[in-house]
Order: structure tokens, then sequence, then C-alpha cells
């Protein structure tokens, strides 16, 4: 049976399986509850749906942003070193 891709699937299955355990864990620590597999799944899955997605997004932009102004550093150094 294969595999089924979500949109909101940004993590790989190591860190999915982590942070599922992780969500256990807290909930078990923090809250004294008990929570399962199935439960801990969905909370994930939610988050990754409603957060998941600016979050990726916002560190593209970051980036997209970061690239820009090192180009244009790097323009600067370049004219710098021209022959006149």
């Amino acid at each position: 049976m294969a595999k089924v891709k979500r949109s909101w699937d940004l993590i790989s299955d190591k860190e999915r399986r982590e942070s599922i355990r992780e969500l256990i864990d807290f909930f078990q620590t923090e809250r004294d509850e008990e929570i399962g597999m199935i439960a801990a799944e969905n909370m994930l899955d939610h988050f990754l749906q409603n957060a998941g997605i600016s979050l990726y997004n916002k560190g593209v932009e970051d980036a997209i942003k970061y690239l820009r102004e090192r180009f244009e550093s790097l323009e600067l150094d370049m004219e710098s070193i021209l022959k006149k």
C-alpha cells in the first residue's frame, strides 16, 4: 500500500515519529495526561496544516531576503574592483 503524501507533510518520516513521541511525552510530563498515537498524530497534522506551511513560507521569504542582501553586497564589492 502506497503512502499518501499530504500537502502539509513538511517533515520526514523520522521527524514525524519523533514529534509524535514528543507530543505523547509532553502530555504525560506537563499535563499528567495520557494520549495515544492517533491523538498525537492528529494533533501534529493539525499544527502542520495550520502553522507548518506559514512557517515554511516565512523561512523561504527570509532566505530570499538574505540572498538579496548578500547579492547587493557582492555587486558593490565587484564594482569596487572594476578598473577605471
